[in-house]
């Protein structure tokens, strides 16, 4: 397979765009936080395993669209970008939709926030999922840019 050496930094950022959504969840998700969790059904086990190997699927299609030489690199680059999105899309959009359907960002027993953020003299718990994901939004803001 030829390895496409332009657009270097489009390359590197979306990149880490993927691994931010297929390596990175298959780490945080695979222990005794989501996939083995006790407090959590079998069922909702089975989603979350299944959630991450598609996501590490659709990872390694996207990797090899963003490396993949020769010609339509472009063109390429463009579907990489519209996997990523999808993936990040969806993400927000279930934040935005938990209140109908009782939804969390976290569990009490599972990853810890980030940090904390003082705003107004009020401190507020900056989720991980959220704080990491709202990064990578730059990171592919910056990668669509350079295109």
């Amino acid at each position: 397979m030829e390895f496409a050496t332009d657009h270097l930094l489009t390359r590197a950022l979306l990149t880490l765009n993927v691994l931010g959504f297929s390596l990175g969840p298959a780490i945080a998700d695979f222990n005794r936080t989501h996939a083995t969790n006790p407090l959590w059904t079998p069922h909702a086990r089975f989603h979350v395993v299944w959630q991450v190997l598609t996501y590490c699927g659709m990872g390694l299609i996207a990797l090899a669209l963003i490396w993949a030489g020769g010609q339509s690199a472009v063109l390429r680059l463009w579907i990489a970008v519209a996997l990523i999105v999808s993936v990040y899309l969806a993400f927000f959009a279930t934040v935005i939709a938990m209140p109908r359907y009782g939804g969390s960002l976290a569990d009490t027993n599972g990853v810890p926030p980030f940090g904390t953020l003082r705003f107004g003299g009020k401190a507020i718990a900056l989720d991980t999922n959220l704080t990491l994901f709202c990064v990578q939004l730059v990171l592919l803001l910056i990668a669509v840019l350079a295109i």
